[in-house]
């Protein structure tokens, strides 16, 4: 993680949409209730899901390169830590990705580094809801 505590609240004010990366159709899931939290205050968001669906209301996308470019600049990861590394890979070969945001529990230190190197600000095992209560 390259990003400083302190530079959080920044980045929640700066990106106000976002693609979240495994948006599940599971409202009980924490992929599918934060994504609806944040919405409920402000953020806008688009999910990327390997099956179509439109629960919550969100708009769904097969992948990350089919995500429109303005809610590429901020990734929100649902993925498990072994997954990263695949989660990386696609963000460097679509490009425009900012932030790459791995949820609570979700890190894989040496994908991270690589995303820092390639210019991406990642912050990596926090919650958006415990951030955004944190900050606002």
């Amino acid at each position: 993680m390259n990003v400083q505590d302190s530079e959080i609240k920044a980045l929640l004010e700066k990106y106000k949409k976002f693609s979240v990366y495994g948006l599940s159709p599971d409202s009980t899931k924490a992929s599918h209730y934060v994504p609806a939290y944040m919405r409920d205050h402000g953020w806008q968001m688009v999910g990327t899901y390997p099956k179509n669906h439109s629960a919550g209301g969100f708009q769904i996308y097969d992948s990350l390169k089919d995500v429109p470019a303005e809610y590429r600049k901020f990734v929100d990861v649902f993925r498990s830590s072994d997954r990263i590394p695949e989660v990386v890979d696609e963000v460097l070969a679509v490009g425009g990705v900012e932030v790459l945001w791995l949820q609570l529990g979700i890190s894989h230190p040496e994908a991270e580094l690589r995303a820092e190197k390639a210019g991406i600000k990642v912050v990596s095992n926090r919650c958006l809801i415990i951030e955004h209560k944190r900050w606002f």
